[in-house]
């Protein structure tokens, strides 16, 4: 099995998974949009991990991203305008 690979399209922020060419950033045939089932998996991984999960450079340590998800519960409370 080739091993698969995940990238947002920087064009259209679309996520998409899929092959690659050995050239490592040509995508191969039948790459497909799993923009919304790898949102809602990284939400469902974060609210059970019971806290926010932070993304370091592994080369410097520094934090790159910190992911946190408020539940359509959590935002029912909330005042909208």
């Amino acid at each position: 099995m080739k091993n698969l690979h995940i990238a947002t399209s920087p064009l259209t922020n679309t996520i998409f998974a899929g092959t690659v060419l050995k050239d490592g950033q040509t995508w191969g045939a039948n790459k497909k949009d799993v923009t919304v089932p790898a949102l809602i998996a990284v939400a469902h991984h974060v609210e059970r991990f019971g806290a926010p999960v932070e993304i370091t450079n592994a080369k410097t340590g520094a934090i790159e991203y910190r992911i946190t998800v408020e539940t359509g519960r959590e935002l029912a409370g909330e005042v909208r305008s």
